[in-house]
């Protein structure tokens, strides 16, 4: 008989496979994300349809990962759908090269979201049911951690492939379909299936109201900070908007998505540490509630509308800490509140209140950037982070 996962090392071949997937995954992702703000300005499309097109596209991923996250507790392999998401995501991304108008680029967008709803609670549970859970932090860590090495090498990729493609964008989305097939592949070679528990069949509405009430005191919290965490592609705007004066547009551009890089560093080493030391506390609360708090100093920051490089450099700093500590703890926590035969609605549930967030999120800020100013727009974040903090340290 198999050794339970309670017996093993939390760094086997799931944990790996896993992570794997989500460093190829995340490269591609992010070398159409580099360059999607600069595309989306050549066909002539501002801020407004840059927040329009990531809170879409998140919004209408919610319903696919509440979805999914129900139907996954109940497939007997929850291996394949993952797979099929990972696929599904790989191949939109690189649609983006067809686009001519920047609605063809929501859609595409939407498409490439609504892949990874459809793997998204599937894949975690696979992964939460082959760990102790006493290392949930370390192994949810471990996967943002490699794929935030996917998302460091994607803005390098893209800046090298703008050069050998001769800057044509469209060429460079195209070849984010490379690194999007292998992670699909990765995943359906490395990672293995653990049998759970037999669990009733249940109405999706049963399913929601089985959830324990703290998971959903949990979700209460996540939901407001959501609510203010704007997609960090207007980082990469904001920075090329306050650089252009001084360094002109196409190098601020460049400089934008060097910072972006130096973001990407710090949120690959901040999401393994936070995981681990959620490990190593009495309360994995105050880790997340820590995140949050960083979230709101990085908000107050950006209200500045600094020219400074080096301030730039900081709030991409303290935006990749958080963005890590936010990632792995809210998956850590929500793991840990929750009977591994319920893991795939808990993290459906979770991953759609944050899309409902980032829907949310990328609107309002993108709405009050150009109706108002950074400041309106960034302070409303602040706030709304802070909020978040409050309730989570509030959390039995």
């Amino acid at each position: 008989m198999a050794d339970a996962p309670q017996e093993q090392s939390w760094l086997n071949r799931t944990v790996l496979g896993v992570g794997l997937t989500s460093l190829f995954s995340d490269w591609g992702h992010e070398i159409a994300t580099a360059v999607l703000p600069a595309f989306l300005a050549t066909i002539g499309a501002g801020p407004v349809w840059l927040g329009a097109i990531e809170g879409i596209a998140d919004g209408l991923s919610s319903f696919t990962k509440l979805a999914a996250g129900h139907y996954t507790d109940r497939l007997k392999r929850r291996k394949p759908l993952a797979v099929f998401g990972y696929a599904f995501t790989a191949i939109s991304t690189a649609s983006f090269a067809f686009a001519a108008h920047a609605s063809h680029v929501l859609l595409a967008r939407s498409a490439a979201w609504l892949g990874r709803g459809v793997r998204s609670p599937a894949e975690k549970a696979l992964l939460a049911a082959d760990v102790p859970p006493n290392a949930y932090g370390r192994a949810f860590g471990f996967e943002r951690l490699m794929d935030t090495v996917g998302a460091i090498a994607g803005p390098l990729t893209a800046l090298w492939l703008l050069e050998a493609t001769n800057h044509s964008y469209r060429k460079v989305f195209l070849w984010t379909l490379l690194p999007g097939m292998v992670a699909a592949a990765i995943f359906w070679i490395f990672v293995r299936e653990r049998p759970i528990a037999a669990r009733p069949q249940r109405t999706f509405l049963l399913d929601l109201k089985a959830l324990p009430i703290p998971f959903r005191r949990l979700l209460l919290g996540v939901g407001i900070f959501g609510a203010g965490d704007f997609s960090h592609s207007l980082l990469i705007l904001y920075a090329s908007r306050m650089l252009a004066p001084v360094h002109g547009m196409a190098r601020a551009a460049s400089i934008a998505v060097g910072l972006y890089v130096l973001h990407n560093v710090f949120y690959a080493c901040s999401a393994y540490l936070s995981g681990w030391l959620s490990d190593h506390v009495p309360s994995r609360k105050v880790v997340l509630a820590a995140g949050y708090g960083l979230a709101g100093v990085t908000a107050i920051l950006l209200c500045t509308g600094t020219q400074s490089l080096w301030l730039l450099a900081v709030i991409f700093v303290f935006a990749g800490v958080y963005v890590g500590t936010e990632e792995a703890l809210e998956d850590s926590l929500s793991a840990e509140l929750v009977r591994k035969e319920q893991h795939g609605m808990a993290f459906g549930t979770l991953a759609a209140v944050n899309a409902v967030g980032d829907f949310l999120s990328s609107l309002l800020v993108g709405f009050l950037w150009s109706a108002f100013n950074v400041q309106t727009a960034f302070g409303a974040s602040a706030l709304l982070f802070i909020i978040g903090a409050i309730l989570i340290l509030r959390l039995r």
